[in-house]
């Protein structure tokens, strides 16, 4: 399945695309795609649900706003610098291990609205990632059976404000919170339609311009290594969010560096996950 949601910002609603194409609002279902929903066996019920309501669901007109694809979760779990050439360009080392960093959750937005420049931002930078949305509770997950834990993937947006996350002191996650710095969607790929997420093409373009062109295969530390880490650290909890690092092309690693202006239009996408678009504005 593809789980979307939509509407306005205060009226969000859990939407389904079906294999026609087709986007059905399933509201009438009676749950929205929260921690609840994926904890409660939501899918299978969603699925079963379906069988008989699917004729009665209204449909959604594709020009409706699409939200985030899950509901806020209890936490956004980064990997930085898991891409080799990434790390190059930054003049980073390669990491021996992941390295992670949170995200606010305050940042989650759908994946065609603005990208607003927060206030006194001069750096604020594109990264098009590869999400991970965990199905249920994970403490202490093997390798071999973190598979088992994922409830599917989704197109991410990592965006960033250099300045704040590299140059103020204190840990990365002052440059990666701000308001809508986090655009999820446009929907949540089951992990069944997804055969080898080590293996998806990934892309970013910037006013029409190709930045980011990489592989998910070109990942340092790959799905299921992820899965695990994390969870030796964190208890991870059915919605929750794993963004799993960029490729090279971000603005920090051109030469010379360049950052987004209001008015740039930032378009990107995953093989099979759908694409998003944003047109960056100042914050007001």
């Amino acid at each position: 399945m593809k789980l979307f949601r939509f509407g306005s910002p205060d009226n969000e609603r859990p939407g389904v695309m079906l294999p026609s194409g087709a986007s059905l609002d399933v509201s009438a279902f009676g749950q929205d795609y929260d921690e609840d929903f994926f904890t409660n066996n939501g899918l299978e019920k969603l699925a079963e649900w379906l069988k008989t309501n699917e004729s009665s669901c209204p449909s959604v007109a594709g020009n409706v706003r699409r939200a985030s694809c899950i509901k806020r979760p209890s936490k956004i779990v980064c990997v930085g610098l898991n891409y080799a050439k990434h790390a190059a360009e930054t003049n980073a080392a390669v990491p021996t291990e992941p390295i992670l960093f949170f995200k606010s959750t305050t940042a989650l937005v759908g994946p065609d609205d603005n990208v607003v420049i927060p206030k006194k931002s001069e750096k604020t930078d594109w990264e098009v990632e590869l999400a991970i949305i965990i199905g249920k509770k994970a403490t202490y997950v093997s390798k071999e059976e973190a598979f088992d834990y994922i409830a599917g993937y989704a197109v991410h947006n990592d965006y960033s404000e250099r300045a704040f996350q590299l140059e103020r002191g204190g840990q990365w996650v002052k440059g990666k919170s701000a308001d809508t710095f986090a655009p999820l969607g446009p929907f949540m790929v089951t992990k069944d339609e997804v055969p080898n997420p080590n293996k998806l093409g990934l892309w970013l373009r910037l006013n029409g311009e190709s930045l980011q062109d990489s592989n998910t295969d070109d990942m340092i530390f790959d799905v299921p290594t992820l899965v695990s880490y994390i969870s030796q650290f964190m208890t991870l909890l059915p919605g929750d969010v794993i963004s799993t690092g960029t490729p090279s092309g971000v603005g920090m690693g051109l030469k010379p560096q360049r950052f987004l202006q209001p008015g740039d239009v930032v378009e990107l996408g995953i093989e099979g996950l759908g694409t998003q678009k944003q047109t960056a504005v100042s914050y007001s």
